[in-house]
């Protein structure tokens, strides 16, 4: 099934726009002016908006885990909105942002500057198997951050919760190769203390 959010809206422009200039310019070649005028006159500016639209595309993050028939039921039955609106967020194509969750870091410190802010390369979703949250849905946010070490991220760990949330508890990972993983596991009340 094609999905409208994972095509991008600056390719198509590029395409569409690339064939009308094209045909425009074989019109005028050919002295059909009608053609002509509709090639010029609409192929240009579509062009001219596909560029526009390519030099601020943000691409989808890659999912980096495959999701599990026991994850997306989990999922369904115990993703917060929050959750569900940052994951359509961030694979879908995005445009005149710098990065996925810009906003998101510079509001909670964590982009002091764009070359230290983290960036977000993956996504996936699991069953939360720590012993506070075991049996709970999270969605994990994967991050490339060279410049900011664990201390700081645990630093803003009670910040992200209260961010995030309600409802959710934020859990800092580090893992090989200054990538982290922010857990944002829902704080389901049957679930959790269960």
């Amino acid at each position: 099934m094609l999905k409208l959010n994972k095509i991008s809206l600056a390719s198509i422009g590029l395409f569409v726009g690339g064939i009308l200039f094209v045909v425009g310019f074989w019109a005028y070649a050919k002295g059909n002016s009608t053609l002509n005028l509709i090639g010029f006159f609409y192929g240009f500016p579509i062009l001219l908006g596909g560029f526009a639209f390519k030099s601020s595309e943000v691409k989808p993050v890659p999912v980096v885990v495959s999701l599990s028939d026991e994850v997306l039921n989990l999922r369904k039955a115990q993703e917060t909105s929050t959750q569900k609106q940052l994951r359509q967020d961030v694979t879908r194509y995005r445009y005149g942002i710098k990065a996925h969750l810009d906003e998101v870091l510079e509001k909670l410190g964590m982009s002091p500057t764009d070359e230290e802010r983290p960036i977000l390369v993956g996504i996936y979703e699991e069953i939360s198997q720590a012993e506070e949250t075991k049996g709970a849905y999270s969605l994990v946010l994967r991050f490339r951050s060279p410049l900011m070490d664990i201390a700081t991220w645990q630093q803003k760990q009670d910040k992200l919760t209260r961010f995030f949330g309600p409802g959710i508890v934020a859990v800092v990972a580090e893992l090989e190769n200054k990538e982290f993983d922010l857990r944002l596991i829902s704080e389901i009340p049957a679930v959790i203390g269960a």
